[in-house]
């Protein structure tokens, strides 16, 4: 991401959408961030898995050196336990040979350090600072400066690939896709645990993801720009991946991403544990990640649901790009008994499928076939992966068209897959990586090698029971009007009763606007029709937001307008929490 914005023209996507924050709140540079330092005894320097840390502590110390500070430097890692040791810890939790899944880790970051030496770990009296780097650093309770130094998932992975960072403790880099599953299921858990902790200390947040070229702010602004948030809007800063189905309408429609890449098969539009959010001043954009919201004041954000949902912001929204791609995998989700006792997840992958663009021929796969014989199909899906042969998928699973704006439910248990040639905004709960594949259309992931299949998962939780004349009555949304207007109509997309969120659709004619509340719900929004809309929060926030652009008004917020000030009519999706959803 560059440390400066862009303007973006109305109707163009915004790929880097900061919040503003005010005049002079940004800084940026390690000279300026040694000058803020200067006059401190003690620094504590914690900060995410994935930090360059030798390179900041290099760039930090010249640069304090530059302006007469001598500084003690101690590698907070000295005080872990020994690689063997982490490893026979975290063991458990990786699901031993499975590529893809493991279990979330119950302990916190301290439990990869040896207490002893977290004891001994003593500032030295006589050096100008003493200063204490790395995760976890900030588990010893100095009194100290603080300073949290930040770098986006989306950038953690691109290092993992590049094999230029390791998981915590380790002293080498594993295959990317191991380091991403430990991350997933151990680091990111025990991190944001200790990130939980310190944000109320914090007294300075670095974002690192261009080494050479930080961007900082105080704690003070950290936490004034979460509070404002959380009462008005946020809208996360998306990021794009290509895949072995990706298609190319998201490359045509946001032509400032880079366009060396085969496509893109997702963009993370809400993927809230992989998503950051940008802060602006002065042009300077500064990134730290969403959990800080919600450990901040998540019953501001998602309302009545947070005593159900604890930190974990509940509903997601990501693209997925089949144009001239690929069909997705064959797949079903977890129940929620399976996620939780097998994985340690609170709540399961209940998803739909809200097509916002397709071609004529465009079809999604959902639900089975009514004279579906289980074990012959468990037979063909085993037969494909020994013999490499194709599977007759229609024999067995129910193909329907796609227009726009259809909506497809997916509770978890059912079959299903998006065809080619849709551009999918999939409205769904937050879980994002538990799909159990059964068929994957005989071809290799981008590294060209094949992708895991379950099928013994799959089989474990699929509903054979939808099928036939009942996946078109329960698993395909009838619109209802629930209000109808001069101005705006509201249209109602009715979920699954599996869902514990429901779908909304505001229809607003040209000049004109509709006067929204929240009542104790986070709203998710997302303009599907048209080239703009125009937020205005009860506090006085007012922002733009472009076609296809993903944007949440809190639940604190309480009210706001949505106002179509274009000469032609837009469409606006709403998705919230059912009101039997609470704490």
């Amino acid at each position: 991401m560059p440390r400066q914005g862009n303007q973006t023209s109305p109707g163009q996507y915004d790929i880097y959408p900061g919040f503003p924050v005010g005049n002079k709140k940004i800084f940026s540079s390690f000279d300026e961030l040694a000058k803020k330092l200067a006059g401190q005894q003690r620094i504590i320097i914690d900060g995410y898995g994935g930090v360059f840390w030798n390179d900041f502590r290099d760039r930090l110390d010249s640069a304090l050196k530059s302006i007469g500070i001598e500084a003690q430097w101690i590698a907070i890692n000295e005080a872990m336990y020994s690689p063997d040791e982490i490893n026979h810890m975290v063991a458990p939790f990786l699901g031993r040979d499975d590529p893809v899944f493991g279990t979330r880790f119950t302990g916190h970051l301290r439990d990869f350090f040896d207490s002893a030496k977290l004891r001994a770990t003593k500032p030295n009296p006589d050096t100008d600072v003493t200063i204490v780097y790395g995760c976890g650093a900030g588990l010893l309770y100095w009194d100290a400066y603080v300073v949290y130094v930040d770098v986006p998932k989306n950038e953690i992975q691109f290092r993992s690939r590049a094999g230029s960072i390791t998981n915590l403790g380790a002293t080498r880099p594993e295959p990317p896709k191991a380091m991403y599953k430990r991350f997933y299921f151990v680091d990111w858990i025990a991190l944001n645990r200790q990130k939980a902790d310190l944000l109320p200390r914090i007294d300075l947040i670095v974002d690192e993801q261009r080494a050479d070229d930080i961007t900082f702010m105080s704690g003070d602004t950290l936490r004034q720009s979460l509070a404002k948030m959380s009462r008005n809007y946020f809208r996360v800063r998306p990021w794009f991946e290509p895949g072995a189905w990706g298609g190319h309408w998201i490359k045509q429609h946001i032509p400032q991403l880079p366009q060396d890449v085969p496509n893109y098969a997702w963009s993370f539009e809400l993927i809230v544990p992989e998503n950051g959010l940008l802060l602006e001043s002065d042009n300077q954009l500064l990134e730290i990640s969403f959990d800080f919201m919600m450990y901040y004041d998540h019953r501001s954000v998602i309302g009545d649901s947070a005593g159900r949902f604890g930190y974990e912001f509940p509903i997601r929204f990501d693209f997925l790009d089949t144009f001239q791609g690929g069909n997705l995998s064959l797949q079903c989700h977890p129940s929620t008994e399976f996620i939780r006792d097998n994985f340690g997840e609170t709540f399961t992958q209940d998803e739909t499928y809200y097509i916002l663009d397709c071609e004529d021929d465009a079809e999604v796969h959902l639900g089975f076939q009514d004279n579906i014989d289980p074990d012959a199909f468990r037979q063909a899906l085993e037969e494909s992966v020994a013999k490499s042969q194709p599977v007759d998928v229609e024999r067995y699973v129910k193909v329907h068209a796609a227009k726009k704006h259809d909506l497809f439910l997916i509770p978890n248990g059912t079959v299903h897959c998006s065809g080619i040639n849709n551009l999918v905004l999939e409205i769904s709960a937050t879980p994002y990586i538990f799909t159990f594949k059964m068929y994957d259309w005989m071809r290799l992931d981008l590294d060209g090698k094949p992708r895991p299949i379950n099928i013994d998962r799959a089989f474990a939780n699929l509903r054979f029971e939808r099928n036939g004349k009942r996946v078109k009555e329960e698993l395909i949304s009838k619109p209802i009007t629930l209000e109808k207007y001069d101005d705006w109509q509201l249209i109602h997309l009715p979920t699954h009763s599996e869902h514990f969120y429901d779908v909304h659709r505001f229809e607003i004619r040209p000049g004109k606007a509709v006067d929204v509340k929240t009542e104790a719900s986070c709203h998710v929004l997302s303009l599907v029709e048209g080239q703009t809309v125009v937020l205005e929060t009860k506090n006085g926030l007012e922002r733009q937001f472009n076609y296809a652009e993903t944007f949440v008004v809190p639940a604190a917020a309480e009210s706001y307008r949505l106002a179509n000030n274009t000469a032609q009519p837009i469409k606006v999706i709403k998705a919230f929490m059912k009101a039997e959803v609470g704490g």
